[in-house]
């Protein structure tokens, strides 16, 4: 959760109708038309609060060589004629995610560039996005946008069960859900695939390995797999506030078939290249937006940190911190402040329900590790029967608040009690002891192994599996003396 100002949270009606984002068989296009000026001039409209939405742009060698990648793969489209006509940007942002909007802006997270094996697969993660913007895909449903913003779409993923569909569950899910993650639309499965296909031309056109589109939807597909299973979650699907590439498992084979059917059996993939370039990259959250430790949240600038509950995980977004679990879902956010907690727990749960207004049934003070807080609850009827709606806040400063907003079956708040009571204030030295994990490409030597390797990556659970999908290997899968690999440390 980056520390922002809140002037920045302005409203994304106009950029949801803009943004094509995702990561067949359909009319393809065989050429596409060139990007029109009012296409040019809503993206670059979005653009700079896209940026601020998905932790800016980066800068350096990283952002240089996937700018350059970007152009070379965005020119193959026909939507411009020159390099110029793109803007390419690496994103500062712990999730897996790539899009782009009209106008020739093209954006992927470093951390999706970090699963990539190759610079075919990261030619064919941005040409899919290109593909998108080609077919005008946010155009075809830019209607249904209209009808339900992405806000208000992305509602319904938190209140989910609980809230069911009604419009209640809908606007108490958007209030609580407006992370940088939502916004992105969510394509059918039949432009998921033409974009897939439309990527897998432009690889053929600019010489790239065809195959690379499969192997990174498969890359994908095993950090779905793995995320899931260290979350202790259910299923292998990624909640859709945190990744705009649903289902990718399923589209690995239809990809890699209609790369068979280019007939190209070779192509360049540059992975030597692409590994050294990718070297050094920050892996994970980044210290100056809050780290995920486990269980723990800690903002070293911020100088707090809170324990989800057990059973529980964290999405940590630019705009807010989300925790998950079976019998909740909660939001660590922050509103204006004007010295008193009262007005602030209030203003929060009024922001709850623009069409109806939700009042606790009181507001109770207390302290917490120190800290003045506030809090209160609402029951709420919604399509499935009744929640309850908490507001926990707390006193960082006379001008500087912070709350969590918790939406739970009703006569379960309880389950977010330890959480509420581990906010805290950390020392200095606690904030200089969060280090970033970053990317470490090594070769492999004579005496080196998947285990051994693997103990070198900075988690204390899942090392090996780690280890197999951060570089595209199965599980039978071994190592060759002098073959690059990455693993993720401490950085410096």
């Amino acid at each position: 959760m980056t520390r922002i100002s809140l002037a920045a949270a302005a409203s994304v009606s106009t950029l949801s109708l803009a943004l094509a984002g995702c990561m067949g068989t359909g009319n393809i296009p065989s050429a596409s038309t060139p990007i029109t000026q009012s296409e040019a001039q809503m993206g670059a409209e979005a653009h700079p609060q896209l940026l601020n939405e998905f932790g800016g742009a980066m800068s350096g060698s990283h952002a240089q060589y996937v700018e350059q990648v970007g152009k070379n793969i965005a020119v193959q489209s026909g939507l411009g004629n020159a390099r110029d006509s793109f803007t390419v940007s690496l994103l500062n942002s712990p999730v897996n995610n790539a899009f782009a909007i009209p106008g020739g802006y093209v954006y992927t997270t470093r951390q999706l560039v970090a699963l990539m094996n190759n610079e075919a697969e990261l030619a064919a993660v941005l040409g899919h996005e290109v593909g998108h913007v080609a077919a005008r895909h946010s155009q075809r449903r830019q209607a249904t946008a209209q009808r339900n913003t992405l806000l208000g779409a992305a509602g319904a993923i938190l209140s989910g069960v609980l809230l069911g569909n009604s419009g209640l569950g809908q606007q108490l899910g958007q209030a609580a859900l407006q992370g940088s993650q939502l916004l992105t639309l969510k394509f059918s499965r039949s432009q998921e695939l033409e974009a897939d296909e439309l990527g897998i031309r432009y690889l053929n056109s600019a010489g790239y390995d065809p195959r690379a589109m499969g192997t990174v939807l498969q890359s994908l597909a095993l950090q779905n797999a793995l995320d899931a299973r260290v979350q202790g979650r259910d299923n292998a699907n990624i909640p859709e506030w945190a990744s705009t590439h649903p289902d990718p498992a399923s589209r690995v084979q239809t990809a890699l078939a209609k790369a068979q059917a280019t007939g190209v059996t070779g192509g360049v993939t540059n992975r030597d290249t692409f590994l050294t370039r990718i070297d050094g990259l920050t892996y994970g959250d980044d210290p100056s937006q809050g780290v995920v430790e486990g269980r723990r949240f800690i903002h070293p600038d911020l100088r707090l940190a809170f324990t989800a509950p057990q059973g529980f995980y964290m999405i940590n977004g630019t705009r807010a911190v989300t925790i998950n679990g079976q019998s909740g879902q909660a939001q660590f956010s922050l509103a204006p402040y004007n010295n008193d907690l009262n007005s602030y727990v209030t203003s929060v749960f009024a922001g709850v329900n623009e069409q109806q207004q939700i009042r606790p049934q009181s507001i109770q003070r207390t302290t917490v590790n120190g800290l003045p807080a506030a809090y209160g609850t609402a029951r709420v009827a919604s399509g499935n029967g009744q929640v309850d709606v908490t507001v926990f806040a707390y006193e960082f400063a006379s001008d500087r608040a912070y709350h969590f907003l918790a939406i739970t079956p009703a006569g379960q708040t309880s389950a977010f009690n330890d959480m509420f009571a581990s906010m805290q204030r950390i020392d200095s030295q606690t904030a200089a002891n969060v280090i970033p994990r970053v990317v470490d490409v090594v070769t492999v030597g004579s005496g080196d192994t998947v285990a051994s390797l693997a103990r070198r990556m900075a988690y204390s659970d899942n090392q090996i599996d780690r280890f197999r999908v951060l570089n595209g290997l199965t599980s039978n899968e071994g190592l060759s003396v002098g073959q690059k690999v990455k693993i993720v440390v401490r950085g410096r």
